[in-house]
């Protein structure tokens, strides 16, 4: 399962996924993994989460940010859910067609891996394609 949660920055996004991750650790048997673009919220986070900064990776495209994927999960084989805040701050070029592209290759990650993903984007949601839209929550 992918969802997305779009707005533009300073809607919020990051402190309800924050709020995400911290509720389904209470409940969920797995790993959980949040993935940001800095450590501003590393404390933020309770100690169970694997909390994973991407500011030295330099993650250049969608291809590069599905390899990173694959070497998170190739880490662990119990990881239920990855989170991700600022989709568009992670990766350096994402327009649409390349948000779709990896919208289908996360997809069928998920389905692979038996592992969510819950996705924070600085978009407007008029801007973002219907395939993503439909993942909105």
């Amino acid at each position: 399962m992918i969802q997305f949660l779009a707005g533009p920055k300073g809607a919020g996004k990051t402190k309800k996924l924050i709020k995400m991750v911290n509720d389904s650790v209470k409940t969920t048997d797995g790993i959980l993994v949040f993935i940001d673009d800095d450590n501003r919220h590393i404390y933020d986070l309770h100690r169970d989460i694997r909390f994973v900064g991407t500011n030295t990776y330099h993650l250049a495209d969608r291809r590069e940010f599905v390899g990173f994927i694959f070497g998170i999960l190739s880490q662990n084989s119990d990881i239920h859910e990855i989170y991700v805040d600022g989709l568009t701050n992670i990766i350096g070029a994402l327009d649409n067609t390349e948000l779709v592209k990896l919208v289908s290759k996360l997809e069928q990650i998920s389905n692979e891996n038996t592992v969510n993903f819950i996705i924070g984007i600085n978009s407007e949601i008029t801007s973002l394609p219907q395939e993503v839209k439909e993942l909105i929550i």
